[in-house]
């Protein structure tokens, strides 16, 4: 079997849901089920200049496309690779005289290839563009208007020269778009860049305790000569132990919810019911609602509105993180904690919000030891409610360890980063940029761990002296979304 050849899973009807992907084969966690390359993809409006629109890495320098002027690339190595799909493209823009936005891109893109290999079976593909689902007839009346004014601005944009479609198929395509359009992050996983197809993947159902995850891979920039240098792609990787047969599902949305709200997400953004096991049974609800046990447990009226307060706190937070008003976040959280450490169980999903945002914005500020114990906390209450082969878990952990690094407590560091990187290693797999990092800190702070153990005081008059030649290596500004989600949905 060729590595990421599709052999090992085939289609099926699956009851209630309609088509779904099954194994045919067993796999371990970590085992890689398929890669796939997209069948189309673009780069966000908002990051086209900064973001290679070949493999969709961030670059500090990029070389700009000499005739659109819109296009930007690692290398010549992408742009060569980047011109079968760019060429159309490329001469549409200049004849427009600006580039459209993502959404007409994408269809674009999409419809050229079509013109160029037919709507039928793509090589490696299970199902064709054509048999995707749209979900167009459930579109509501805004979507609807959403999705005249798309069909407008692409006529517009597509040349009198190419083939032309009829508005069913066009609207056809942005359904398509709507519905299945994968979430594709930079080289570290840490920012949504862009938007692709891959219909494959569209095969796999939704499951909130999935045993497969979907990542993004940016393919290997060392490897210059190699098919692999630009050769981006998704991989579907198994969470747990599946034996041939078993349905192949993927979580659409964050776990971090209770069921009734993942349900409504679902229902809103995929036009589904959610009839998963963890959504009928609603199981760990009761640990993300949790409150505190004892003596004086709360009264409902005290829980109710110390989670409307939690609710109002996080609305001031997101408007106080766009305008960059950090020291805000850090008081608004304080506060916030205040009123729910008395009332919320150590699980309970409010007060992990603000235990989150708190550590990562005293992160950013350097104010280190605070932003460790929160960042501890939030583990904890992480590691009772997630899958614990969980990508956001991984990367949750991860952040804890730099921070407590930073911190210099460097046996939690330590031990959080060691238990991140056997996240990362099933969900992200040895070779992905953000596992590398983590291995590199992994042997740095083990052998930081040894220096502490044998001479503390030495230790810690080392570690001043290597802080005060070397710049501290700063978190990155916290970023005003959750992590990216999975399929990427119009808002």
């Amino acid at each position: 079997m060729t590595k990421g050849g599709m052999e090992s899973v085939e289609v099926f009807t699956s009851e209630g849901k309609g088509r779904g992907l099954k194994a045919q084969k067993e796999f371990l966690p970590g085992d890689v089920i398929f890669a796939e390359p997209a069948y189309a993809a673009v780069v966000f409006d908002s990051l086209t200049h900064v973001i290679c629109h070949t493999c969709f890495k961030r670059q500090e320098r990029l070389h700009r496309c000499g005739q659109c002027k819109f296009a930007y690339y690692c290398d010549r190595t992408c742009q060569r690779a980047a011109w079968l799909n760019h060429k159309n493209e490329c001469s549409a823009i200049k004849k427009h005289g600006k580039a459209p936005t993502e959404n007409i891109r994408l269809a674009a893109r999409i419809m050229w290839k079509i013109e160029r290999e037919g709507s039928g079976l793509a090589e490696g593909c299970l199902v064709s563009i054509d048999d995707l689902q749209n979900h167009v007839d459930s579109f509501g009346e805004e979507e609807k208007k959403e999705l005249r004014a798309d069909v407008e601005s692409f006529l517009e944009f597509w040349p009198p020269q190419s083939q032309q479609f009829g508005m069913q198929y066009i609207s056809h395509i942005f359904g398509v778009i709507s519905c299945n359009g994968f979430t594709l992050s930079d080289q570290r996983g840490l920012q949504a860049v862009g938007v692709g197809i891959f219909p494959n993947l569209c095969q796999a159902n939704h499951d909130c305790w999935p045993n497969c995850t979907v990542i993004f891979n940016n393919g290997n920039h060392e490897a210059v000569r190699s098919m692999f240098h630009t050769q981006m792609r998704i991989e579907l990787r198994a969470l747990s132990k599946i034996s041939p047969g078993d349905e192949l599902t993927v979580s659409y949305v964050d776990f971090l919810n209770v069921s009734e709200e993942r349900r409504k997400q679902l229902k809103k953004q995929y036009y589904f019911d959610c009839a998963c096991e963890h959504c009928k049974k609603q199981i760990k609800d009761d640990l993300m609602l949790a409150v505190k046990e004892g003596e004086s447990k709360p009264s409902a009226e005290m829980v109710k509105e110390v989670i409307q307060f939690s609710k109002d706190t996080l609305e001031k937070i997101n408007k106080a993180r766009m305008e960059g008003l950090y020291h805000e976040v850090v008081k608004l959280c304080r506060e916030c904690l205040k009123k729910q450490e008395p009332v919320l169980g150590d699980t309970n999903i409010y007060l992990l919000r603000i235990l989150s945002i708190a550590s990562e914005v005293l992160s950013y500020l350097q104010m280190f030891e605070e932003a460790a114990d929160y960042a501890k906390r939030m583990v904890d209450g992480y590691l009772k409610i997630y899958h614990p082969n969980n990508a956001q878990l991984g990367m949750a952990v991860m952040r804890a360890g730099v921070t407590h690094w930073h911190a210099g407590l460097i046996e939690a560091g330590h031990g959080l980063i060691c238990k991140a990187y056997a996240i990362l290693l099933i969900t992200h797999g040895p070779s992905h940029p953000i596992t590398k990092d983590l291995e590199v800190m992994r042997v740095q702070t083990e052998m930081e761990l040894r220096m502490f153990q044998q001479n503390e005081f030495m230790y810690y008059k080392m570690r001043e002296a290597a802080l005060k030649n070397q710049k501290i290596q700063v978190m990155p500004e916290p970023s005003n979304e959750t992590s990216p989600s999975l399929f990427h949905k119009k808002e």
